[in-house]
């Protein structure tokens, strides 16, 4: 009788998980540590596989940044970017067990990651197009001095206006949680509106140490050159509805998502409103894939701090 009572409790118990609503967030930018990926690459022969066609597709041995780097050398964009990616990817691959997402959503540059882990996006198609972005990116860094400056306590719509009244480019860049907002611009537009921000009381504004001014009109010439490369990639439907940047709607569709990746690089990252939308459509526990793991977990918790959130780790 009590064996037939554990066979009842494990089958409720399965029951209640196969109902649970499961979120995965995928890191961008930031999420990148010395020695990323180098137990994967030791522990796995699908990740060692995948991490050397990364090497070959590269052109040159990411994987020895990625293991060996300083954190200087892992910043340089054109490394951060794919290595992220692959750090994020091949955890999702290795862990094919539990990685069963109704839905999935990631933070810029984890917008590719998310969409290559739901294959929507092929691992060559979608490094390479990390790679161009990466590419694409700095070169419009380069080519006009520009910054971006979190803003912390204060409304989305205070942060708004403050922008708008700046005579210079200076735009939301990423909502990133409720009461944490990142601006982007130019060097000017942004330090006067870090001052405005200030004076309206803001708990922190902050100039950040970044080259450039991501997600705002000054990445114009990234867009263009990325756009070609996304138009000439196939699109597959993704396994489960993707949350995407651009407007933190949920989309399956391989053409809307084309559409919404070529936007994503000159538009705001819209993650307060994609975890709000995650949670409203049931998502019931949150899962970061890749990265130091703990970045998206602390901003779903500014959102609900009742959902319960975790890592997705892998261990041969």
């Amino acid at each position: 009788m009590l064996q037939c009572d554990n066979v009842i409790e494990a089958l409720a118990h399965s029951s209640i998980d196969a109902l649970i609503m499961r979120a995965y967030l995928f890191p961008g930018q930031g999420a990148q540590f010395t020695g990323m990926g180098e137990d994967l690459y030791e522990q796995s022969d699908l990740a060692s596989s995948l991490f050397e066609e990364a090497n070959d597709l590269l052109g040159f041995c990411i994987t020895d940044v990625m293991f060996a780097g300083t954190e200087e050398d892992l910043k340089q964009t054109k490394i951060t970017q794919p290595a992220i990616f692959l750090h994020s990817v091949i955890t999702a691959r290795l862990r094919e067990d539990v990685f069963q997402p109704d839905m999935v959503a990631g933070h810029s540059l984890g917008e590719f990651s998310a969409l290559t882990a739901v294959g929507a996006l092929s691992f060559e198609d979608g490094l390479q197009l990390v790679y161009k972005r990466a590419m694409a990116m700095q070169k419009a860094c380069e080519a006009q001095e520009s910054t971006m400056a979190a803003i912390l306590g204060l409304e989305d719509d205070v942060v708004e206006r403050v922008c708008d009244s700046i005579d210079d480019i200076v735009v939301p860049a990423n909502y990133n949680c409720p009461g944490q907002l990142v601006i982007s611009g130019t060097v000017n537009g942004v330090v006067s509106a870090v001052e405005k921000l200030k004076e309206l009381g803001a708990r922190r504004a902050l100039v950040l140490p970044v080259g450039g001014a991501f997600h705002s009109p000054l990445m114009a010439s990234a867009r263009e050159e990325l756009q070609q490369a996304i138009e000439e990639t196939n699109f597959s439907k993704p396994q489960c509805p993707v949350y995407q940047n651009v407007h933190a709607k949920p989309e399956t569709d391989p053409e809307a998502i084309r559409k919404n990746l070529i936007e994503q690089l000159t538009a705001p990252v819209r993650w307060t409103q994609t975890l709000q939308n995650m949670l409203a459509a049931g998502a019931a526990q949150f899962t970061e894939v890749g990265g130091k793991g703990k970045v998206l977990q602390g901003m779903v918790k500014k959102v609900n701090r009742k959902i319960p959130t975790e890592t997705l780790i892998f261990n041969a």
